[in-house]
């Protein structure tokens, strides 16, 4: 099962997010429209996905996850096919807030919620290997993109992924999940669980809320913009390529090493560790350190571990009966966070080049690591 959900994860990453990155520009070729608001669908996208977040959580909480991530693979495949054939920018839009549904329905936090209905307490190991696989995303999805669009133009690997959505991912979700979770009924009309959180435990959950935020608007615009501030820091543009490719091997090393540990420690150390490492890879690059490769791998595994930290944690906190909605209320603000990132990145490198925008990723990487040592210190008081 797990393997079945990490190519889902993997078709859903790649067919949604990662997208444009390979996309973005033979769209702009082919149809004139600006280059900004091509990307801007992933905004949109993004946006979408965040105000739809609470409701998935708690669809999947009543009804389990095998018939949201079914309709996920449709909504993704429904707005991949908009994408394909649309015919001005207006429908290009509108493709994308199909697909920002279907990244609500069927991204890490709906599945991380699956697999917390499915294994409860046990579920941190199968969450661990799913980022394990869906890690490899942007390396498998990439170079299937640029095949699509040199054999099929853009729009025909749009309508490729899209057919995938429907002969891979959809009976994958429908064969091989089961129908019903293992829990007890849910009453129709029932106050939300995230609604029944103590004084101490609502103010953890903000602290991993504002976590998640930072968290998410960082990684973001590195994302987006890696190459452009490593650039403007001197380097050319093969060697700045180089440099983020560690990004993927780095992630997958932490990814590993987490998994070989066995789950033996709490996921507050996990997340700890995430925090500490991006912010020590960012900090070197503000402060202009010549290790840039050292630099860029810590930043990579800590966000790379970050995914767990984020899918376990709050497991861990709050219970297997409250952990799917509470996913769905973190992704809203995180999502809404990363959909805004493109954008602020781009106003701090016009602004302040890449050393305005380095400083202020810098800061609020170590911003995460203070609301990580104080989300320690107030979740003990819930032990």
């Amino acid at each position: 099962m797990i393997s079945a959900l990490g190519v889902v994860q993997i078709l859903a990453w790649g067919s949604s997010y990662y997208l444009l990155a390979v996309l973005a520009a033979p769209i702009a070729r082919d149809t004139g429209w600006p280059l900004t608001w091509i990307v801007f669908g992933l905004s949109i996208g993004l946006f979408v996905a965040g105000m739809v977040s609470p409701r998935v959580g708690e669809a999947i909480r009543q009804n389990g996850g095998r018939p949201v991530l079914a309709l996920s693979a449709l909504l993704l495949s429904a707005g991949l096919l908009t994408l394909a054939i649309a015919p001005v920018l207006p429908v290009f839009v509108a493709g994308w807030v199909l697909i920002g549904l279907g990244m609500g329905a069927g991204l890490y936090d709906a599945a991380f919620a699956t697999l917390g209905g499915l294994y409860g307490r046990s579920a941190r190991p199968a969450i661990t290997v799913l980022t394990l696989w869906g890690g490899f995303a942007s390396t498998v999805c990439w170079p299937l993109s640029a095949f699509l669009v040199a054999h099929l133009g853009w729009r025909g690997a749009c309508a490729g992924y899209a057919a995938l959505q429907l002969a891979v991912s959809l009976p994958l979700i429908l064969m091989v999940l089961p129908r019903k979770i293992a829990t007890p009924p849910v009453t129709p009309g029932a106050m939300p669980a995230n609604a029944r959180l103590a004084p101490m435990e609502r103010l953890v959950f903000i602290l991993l809320m504002a976590i998640a935020v930072l968290s998410g608007l960082t990684v973001t615009i590195v994302s987006v913009h890696l190459l452009t501030i490593l650039q403007g820091r001197g380097l050319s543009l093969a060697e700045a390529v180089a440099l983020g490719a560690l990004i993927g091997p780095a992630q997958v090393a932490a990814r590993l090493l987490e998994m070989a540990s066995g789950g033996r420690h709490h996921p507050v150390w996990t997340l700890a560790g995430a925090t500490g490492l991006a912010a020590a890879g960012l900090g070197m690059m503000a402060l202009g350190l010549p290790f840039v490769g050292a630099a860029i791998f810590l930043y990579g595994a800590g966000n790379g571990i970050f995914s767990i930290a984020r899918g376990t944690l709050p497991m861990a906190l709050f219970g297997p009966d409250r952990y799917a909605p509470i996913m769905g209320q973190l992704a809203r603000p995180a999502l809404i966070a990363q959909a805004l990132a493109p954008s602020v990145g781009a106003v701090l490198l016009s602004v302040g080049g890449a050393d305005l925008t380095l400083d202020t990723l810098g800061l609020l990487a170590l911003l995460n690591v203070v609301l990580t040592a104080l989300l320690w210190q107030s979740a003990r008081a819930l032990r």
